[in-house]
């Protein structure tokens, strides 16, 4: 029996917009793929998350990577207000599931500084059950320790979980641990995947 709903953030309760964040620095695209492929997309972003580094180590490795743009990857972070914005659906969603009987959690990798930054777009968190940020822990998905750190801190079941994510590798990772899990495109395909996965009786949950 499912009885616990778990989300990841970026790109599902939340909008992860770094190529408009950057735009809207005055970058154009370009320089948009230049900067994402020296940061945002490279190892070095995972260890940001991951929290162990400090920021400066971290930015240091973003200008490693890319040397001759040093100056545009200061201008770029010097703060990440604006590249994590909320979506309109997350809250009454999670009540919602809530109302239907059901625990939600969030499993998230998230970096110290885009959460002081943007801390008003993840007002949804307050409205679930628990949840685990990658940088609090210094575990990233889809490390199996991240998984199994929400079960235990929780007293959960992995059976008894759907976990959503709209990354491959950690759904990938959430079954190996035991998780139902799927990715996520949208709200609409994913209410579908949840009244494939809960009980009939509760399936007005997913709306």
């Amino acid at each position: 029996m499912i009885r616990n709903i778990v989300f990841d953030i970026g790109n599902v309760l939340a909008d992860f917009r770094w190529e408009g964040f950057l735009a809207d620095k005055g970058f154009d695209a370009e320089m948009v793929e230049r900067i994402g492929k020296a940061s945002v997309n490279d190892g070095y972003w995972h260890e940001f998350d991951r929290g162990i580094l400090s920021y400066e180590e971290v930015f240091n490795g973003f200008v490693s990577n890319d040397p001759e743009i040093e100056k545009e990857l200061h201008i770029a972070f010097d703060d990440f207000y604006g590249i994590v914005t909320k979506r309109d659906y997350s809250i009454p969603w999670i009540e919602s599931i809530k109302a239907a009987g059901y625990r939600v959690y969030y499993l998230s990798n998230y970096p110290e500084r885009i959460y002081d930054d943007c801390r008003e777009a993840l007002d949804f968190t307050d409205h679930c059950n628990g949840g685990i940020l990658s940088f609090r822990e210094k575990v990233v998905k889809p490390d199996r320790e991240m998984y199994e750190l929400l079960l235990s801190r929780y007293g959960l079941k992995a059976e008894e979980c759907v976990f959503m994510d709209d990354l491959e590798p950690n759904v990938e990772a959430a079954r190996k641990c035991g998780f139902n899990a799927f990715v996520f495109t949208t709200k609409e395909a994913a209410e579908e995947e949840l009244r494939k996965l809960l009980a009939p009786a509760n399936a007005d949950c997913a709306n």
